[in-house]
């Protein structure tokens, strides 16, 4: 079959892969119907050392159930399904607690010999805690929608939970790419009462609006901070959605969020250290957020995905083959692309 490595830095190459086969008695075989390109698959594209042997990389799928092992129950072939960007067997202590990226018997999609999910076929280890039956066809216009259950939209609900949006909340998203406009999305169905999206691409940033966000701040640095904070008569927001993942951006975040308040950080942080010193301290603010465990949502989301009122997939404005898929790492990589869609 083929799938999809990475070798370095801007060096993304499909090729011929073995067919995956059932291991345990615990696995699935899915042939891929969708897969996508994630934001955090950029940072290696952007940094990984150079190697000459490549990895499989892709961890946000769905497709159709081509057989199950022995232990595997409630799935079949023919089953539509998606998988969390993690798998997990979904009833160990951690998973039942609702923490599946925790997952005591679980892992990483493209690690430790597991198959990554940009590729034809993924052999499912745990699949019958990690996978989640959909029940629509092969050819459903829903799948875009429903291919963001996988990381996306469950990514930018845990940071509005997290964060303790609700009703009356005012928030403050930070990045408008496609993690930040579902966390916009998921902040307006969690109630909020205004949305401030922080992003300066107009395409992205009128998507958000169309997801819920009630004003724009296309400033950055300190012209950012001063805007959102005229914006809210001086205080800032109650709660801030970081999405991106930069120390400018966490920097900000504390910036803008208003006393008392809760920072959600969700962007893969690409530094070390917060600034969380005495100033902080003595405005009572909480840093929270963290990789979301995408499984623990699923259901919660679902119907209101299947039944239209939610469309996350909006977020997809490029949709390619897999072997177009270098093209679609450069593209998102250039910003000429929001997020992009693999339909092998």
């Amino acid at each position: 079959m083929r799938a999809t490595l990475i070798y370095g830095a801007g060096d993304i190459r499909v090729e011929d892969v073995p067919d995956p086969v059932l291991r345990e008695p615990t696995d699935a075989l899915v042939r891929v119907l969708r897969s996508c390109i994630c934001g955090s698959d950029l940072w290696p594209y952007k940094s990984r050392p150079a190697t000459e042997q490549g990895d499989r990389i892709g961890h946000e799928f769905l497709g159709v159930v081509e057989d199950v092992g022995t232990d595997v129950s409630g799935l079949r072939r023919g089953d539509v399904v998606v998988a969390p960007f993690v798998w997990a067997d979904n009833t160990c202590d951690f998973c039942r607690e609702g923490l599946q990226t925790s997952c005591r018997h679980g892992g990483l999609w493209g690690a430790d010999g597991v198959d990554g999910g940009q590729g034809e076929a993924v052999r499912v280890p745990q699949a019958q805690g990690t996978l989640v039956k959909l029940p629509v066809g092969e050819d459903s216009a829903l799948l875009p929608s429903l291919m963001t259950l996988s990381d996306v939209f469950p990514t930018g609900h845990h940071c509005a939970v997290t964060a303790g949006v609700g009703p009356r909340t005012l928030v403050t998203v930070i990045g408008d790419g496609a993690v930040g406009l579902c966390a916009v999305l998921a902040a307006k169905r969690l109630g909020a009462e205004r949305v401030i999206l922080m992003g300066r691409h107009k395409g992205r940033t009128d998507l958000g609006r169309d997801f819920g966000a009630t004003d724009i701040v296309a400033e950055r640095d300190q012209e950012g901070v001063d805007r959102v904070r005229e914006l809210t008569g001086g205080d800032g927001t109650h709660t801030v959605l970081e999405c991106v993942g930069t120390r400018q951006s966490i920097e900000t975040a504390f910036a803008v969020v208003r006393d008392g308040g809760t920072i959600s950080r969700i962007g893969a942080p690409q530094y070390d250290e917060v600034p969380m010193g005495f100033s902080e301290f003595m405005r009572n603010l909480t840093l929270t957020g963290g990789v979301a465990p995408a499984r623990a949502y699923i259901e919660e989301l679902l119907p209101e995905v299947l039944d239209g009122t939610l469309e996350p997939g909006r977020v997809f404005d490029r949709t390619i083959g897999l072997e177009q898929v270098p093209d679609g790492y450069s593209a998102m990589n250039d910003r000429t692309a929001l997020k992009v869609l693999i339909q092998p």
